[in-house]
């Protein structure tokens, strides 16, 4: 397994941490999604290394942006 954290911005209440939830567990090996709403942090784990372009095509689906390192 591998857990990455990645920093998203523009998620201000329960129904963002959903919609970045859902969208970033829907990308194919994601075992698992914490998001942390007061940090922005969004820790990912997944079966092998995730590509970061798919992570942010989930984040932005959801309505947010993934900020880059």
């Amino acid at each position: 397994m591998v857990t990455t954290t990645y920093q998203v911005q523009g998620m201000t209440c329960g129904h963002c941490v959903s919609s970045v939830s859902a969208e970033v567990g829907a990308v194919p090996g994601v075992t698992d999604v914490q998001v942390d709403l007061a940090t922005g942090q969004v820790t990912v784990t997944s079966e092998q290394p995730l590509d970061t372009d798919t992570v942010r095509a989930a984040v932005d689906e959801a309505g947010y942006d993934l900020v880059d390192a």
